[in-house]
């Protein structure tokens, strides 16, 4: 008879309100296909799920095991999915009777409730087993008996990720899932410590799953449903492939080979976005850069983003933390990417860069904010698109320099201050930008339903959208842009129905407002689009009205 193994799945990688839609992180998939080489029947839950579950954690009270996977590697605020706490999980151990209760992921490296705050190693009180470091290769090791395997074996991994992938569809937003896909491990910056807040170093330098692994994985999970990708698992996607000292030339044939194999085994997937791109890699080989980005361009869909490590501006905190671009780098990195990618498709940018600031570092004093304002000035004035900042307060690991050496607590009043600054003065101007008004966005997902409601494209970074008016969850539409507020747009469902929105609705109508929009509710229905305009005038966007 078949055991039932639990997964539980409290890990967040990215904080969902500026990160991907509802994701499954590549490594519960691994524990999943682990399970089933044992013999097991997995059910997966989400720890949100469960939140909502008067019976709690007693449920699984008959199964074999159950195993939380927790942790959170970028700190922010959430929408859709909030990472378990410590509480939680002792909550589960000290709940559950019959199981054995294993635990993995970074929580194993050390929790915080927030950023700016160390993550500390703590006690997984109740728990039989934790699963230190690579949860799938530990997971294996403790279900046969055996001692842990320290070397990574991407053989095993491409195997379990096979077996695997069905579990998608026990995600409770599937088929509207994002699936990760991992490339790598390790950091070719380690052989000089790499950047002092990561972890990505301790793995040591890159290894690289095979382009056919990676294949088999994305067919096995098409074959589950799944549509939607992102190549997300490792520092620096340009590098794919590459060898050769702390700063290797990217390979764009190895991406070539990687994005013709996933679009072999997805012919009909409907996202495949990016993740982590080194503005220092463009930098230092931009002609070899430049053939790579392009690659990605052809290989990907459109309204992609390539994170940028920025993390400051400050000369000083570059060379404190060893980062691995100086800002005129990072510049010169974003006009590149822009250059390749800036061309719009399906009436969004096709690539831009995203940058990324980190706040607590080493060697930060006040003129640190005031260089990082003064450089997202510089790309305005420039004309140049990014499409998004995310401002990040350090939560250091044991193990990495900046656990020891960091400000953490030192500027808080010009933090505030400083991302105030981003959100009006660089982000407002920028979403006019990068999403002018009338832009069409498709498949928009609502994931929070209300008044308003709010909803997201499935992707990387993708913008998140306010409807003035009540939708369903899971309601899925096109959506065209109307507006602007600092990290969001406001957006009616496309085409543009005139006589079916609420009054409410069509005073977000570029050159409607709250007096027509009474007007045009008192005159509905419309015939024509010479009837509308009869009651309000001209307006800037009824080619996209439908009566």
């Amino acid at each position: 008879m078949t055991s039932e193994a639990v997964i539980i799945d409290g890990y967040v990688d990215e904080p969902a309100c500026f990160g991907v839609p509802p994701y499954l992180s590549p490594y519960v998939r691994y524990a999943a296909g682990v399970f089933a080489e044992h013999g097991y029947r997995t059910t997966y839950v989400t720890i949100d799920t469960l939140r909502k579950d008067p019976g709690r954690f007693s449920r699984f009270n008959d199964a074999a095991v159950v195993l939380v996977i927790a942790g959170v590697t970028v700190p922010g605020k959430y929408l859709g999915g909030t990472p378990a706490t410590m509480t939680e999980i002792r909550q589960i151990a000290g709940t559950l009777r019959r199981p054995e209760v294993l635990a993995g992921g970074p929580v194993t490296f050390g929790y915080a409730p927030g950023g700016g705050q160390k993550a500390v190693r703590q006690a997984l009180t109740g728990c039989d087993a934790v699963l230190e470091g690579d949860i799938a290769s530990a997971l294996d090791a403790h279900l046969g008996g055996s001692e842990r395997r320290n070397a990574l074996d991407y053989s095993a991994i491409d195997r379990w990720s096979v077996a695997g992938a069905a579990i998608v569809a026990q995600h409770p937003s599937y088929p509207h899932v994002m699936l990760e896909l991992e490339t790598a491990r390790g950091c070719a910056r380690g052989v000089t410590g790499g950047c002092s807040f990561c972890t990505e170093p301790l793995y040591g330098p890159p290894r690289y799953r095979s382009p056919e692994g990676i294949e088999d994985e994305v067919r096995a999970l098409a074959a589950a449903g799944a549509r939607h990708f992102r190549l997300g698992r490792q520092p620096d996607l340009l590098t794919y492939g590459a060898t050769g000292g702390e700063f290797p030339a990217p390979r764009p044939d190895r991406l070539r080979a990687l994005f013709a194999g996933i679009r072999r085994a997805a012919p009909n997937l409907a996202t495949l976005h990016i993740d982590n791109i080194n503005p220092g890699t463009i930098a230092r080989h931009e002609d070899a850069a430049r053939e790579a980005l392009a690659e990605i361009v052809r290989g990907h869909t459109p309204g992609d983003t390539a994170a940028f490590g920025m993390e400051t501006a400050d000369p000083a905190v570059i060379a404190a933390n060893n980062l691995k671009a100086s800002p005129d780098e990072v510049f010169r990195a974003i006009g590149i990417v822009n250059e390749i990618g800036g061309g719009r498709k399906h009436g969004v940018p096709d690539l831009l860069p995203g940058l990324n600031f980190v706040i607590g570092l080493a060697g930060e004093t006040p003129d640190t904010f005031a260089r990082n304002e003064a450089f997202l000035q510089r790309v305005l004035d420039a004309g140049l698109m990014v499409r998004r900042v995310n401002i990040r307060q350090l939560m250091p690991f044991e193990g990495t320099p900046a656990y020891d050496d960091n400000t953490l607590d030192r500027h808080a009043r010009l933090f505030a201050r400083f991302k105030e600054h981003v959100r009006t003065e660089f982000d407002a101007p920028m979403l006019r930008r990068v999403f002018p008004e009338g832009t069409v966005l498709s498949g928009v997902i609502v994931e929070v339903a209300g008044t308003p409601s709010f909803g997201r494209q499935m992707g990387s970074y993708p913008i998140l959208c306010g409807f003035p008016l009540r939708l369903p969850e899971r309601f899925v539409t096109d959506a065209v842009v109307v507006g602007w507020g600092m990290r969001s747009v406001t957006v009616l469902p496309f085409p543009v129905r005139i006589n079916d929105l609420p009054a409410a609705a069509l005073r977000w109508l570029p050159g409607i407002g709250k007096k027509r929009a009474a007007a045009i509710a008192a005159r509905r229905p419309f015939g024509t689009l010479a009837e509308f305009r009869a009651v309000v005038g001209e307006t800037p966007l009824e080619a996209q009205y439908v009566f």
